[in-house]
């Protein structure tokens, strides 16, 4: 590497020369540098403080926290999940870490190897033909791919494909993410088994329907068994039919998005594929396309010719960029181990234990509480605290108390379609015996729903900040510190 850029001097990381000769370090000095009138007259008054009262401030307030790491995280539609700390390793690795993504292509051949296999593995598992890792997080997947769909109606001359259908079990971020593109969204009805509505979806396909955003297991934890004939009347259409991936851990191996009829997918890799999830990321969103709409994808393009990776910029039909480089390097990198570590047998296990978990779960728990949709799920169902509400007892009420046990509640009030609705996740990682202590609590719970609902409504009893009025909260928000 002969760049200026890339001329590492042996320096400690951080410090100045790391990635410029010390000699080309521009010399910085606020008080020649800024205007006087931006100069501080005093100093800021910072308290002075033992390095021992620091330390044991910010231990302390870490303990606060929940994670996988450290207690059940049964969240529902977000795979909350524990992940190999290897991966974690792997990405750390000094050869990951340094990467930087202006290096010459011929400097880094080892990284874009990692990330076209990627690709490849991302493509099989899904049943799609090409792949972009551009996006950074699953939403952004989601706009990447009605970018590419309102792309590809524009070439065909299709500009009166203006809506999006949408069921109304589906995340949030779907419908937000069509607007975003530009789309109107129109709501699908589920019918009695909590499955799209065939009769409602044909009534509203026509020359207007762009695409049909669908999840498959759909936000109830159930499997389209339809999915077929959705398909066909979809592309019968002439509509695309759109795969949010955000429950891909109920089907890894056992089946692919493509093979069902799917045109087009984005997935979260942070959920599926072994990086913590949560916190506000970091995430990737990769999106998966049939060969047809390969020339909408993002740019720039993986390729590699004899053994040689390059990007291709030279995309005529491409969205544009959906990000200033390339993804999230250390998540994809982390993806990539997961899946060869654990292999096309292994992703399947994982999917088969964590439906296994989810259907033990709802066996058990359906005296105590109602299901309104009881027979086999895949990988999470949804309870209701709905047969509770006659003790003055809600949802929230249950999941507060819940914390006092050392639970991450899981989803309440969603998918909006259920009332009182509580989504249950276990994930494949679980063990029979924390499933049993999970069990033996909310069915602890649900008694005390009935002999002391104020020991729910008063819930949680063992947090440093105990319940708050989530109603002044949100109409009053404190958004400011100040010194108490």
């Amino acid at each position: 590497m002969t760049s200026t850029l890339l001329s590492f001097e042996k320096s400690t990381p951080g410090k100045r020369g790391w990635f410029l000769p010390k000699s080309e370090v521009p010399s910085f000095n606020p008080a020649q540098s800024l205007s006087p009138d931006l100069l501080r007259k005093s100093p800021l008054g910072f308290p002075e403080l033992a390095e021992i009262d620091i330390v044991r401030h910010y231990t302390n307030l870490s303990s606060l926290n929940h994670g996988v790491d450290n207690g059940f995280y049964p969240l529902g539609s977000c795979t909350m999940k524990y992940n190999p700390k290897i991966n974690e390793d792997l990405a750390s690795l000094p050869e990951v870490k340094v990467s930087h993504p202006l290096w010459p292509e011929e400097s880094c051949q080892g990284h874009l190897a990692l990330l076209f296999e990627l690709e490849q593995a991302l493509s099989e598992i899904t049943g799609m033909d090409y792949f972009t890792l551009q996006p950074a997080a699953g939403a952004h997947g989601e706009l990447t791919a009605m970018l590419i769909i309102q792309s590809y109606l524009k070439e065909r001359g299709e500009k009166q494909r203006t809506k999006v259908l949408v069921p109304v079990s589906a995340h949030g971020t779907n419908p937000a993410s069509a607007a975003m593109a530009g789309f109107e969204t129109i709501g699908v009805n589920c019918d009695t088994e909590g499955l799209v509505d065939l009769d409602h979806l044909k009534s509203l396909l026509n020359s207007e329907i762009a695409a049909l955003m669908l999840t498959n297991p759909n936000t109830l934890g159930l499997f389209e068994k339809n999915i077929k004939s959705i398909a066909d009347l979809v592309h019968q259409n002439g509509s695309l039919l759109y795969y949010d991936g955000a429950n891909l851990n109920a089907i890894l191996g056992l089946t692919r998005p493509g093979d069902m009829g799917f045109d087009l997918v984005h997935l979260n890799l942070h959920k599926t594929f072994s990086t913590p999830h949560g916190g506000g990321g970091p995430g990737a969103g990769p999106v998966g396309v049939k060969s047809f709409l390969s020339d909408f994808l993002p740019v720039p393009v993986l390729e590699s010719k004899s053994g040689i990776y390059s990007w291709n910029y030279d995309r005529p039909l491409t969205i544009g960029k959906m990000l200033g480089f390339y993804g999230n390097y250390s998540v994809l990198i982390k993806a990539l181990a997961y899946i060869y570590a654990l292999g096309t047998e292994g992703l399947a296990q994982a999917s088969q234990d964590a439906i296994l978990n989810a259907n033990y779960l709802r066996a058990e728990l359906s005296n105590f509480f109602h299901i309104p949709y009881n027979r086999n799920c895949m990988h999470e169902f949804i309870l209701s605290a709905v047969n509770l509400k006659a003790h003055g007892i809600r949802a929230l009420d249950v999941a507060k108390r819940l914390i006092d046990f050392g639970y991450h509640p899981p989803t309440i009030y969603f998918p909006l379609i259920v009332e009182e609705a509580m989504m249950i996740e276990p994930t494949e990682t679980e063990s029979k015996e924390t499933l049993d202590r999970f069990l033996k609590t909310l069915i602890q719970i649900s008694e005390e729903a009935k002999s002391d609902p104020e020991l729910l409504t008063s819930a949680p009893h063992r947090m440093s900040v105990s319940r708050v009025d989530e109603t002044l909260a949100a109409r009053t928000p404190r958004l400011t510190w100040t010194p108490s």
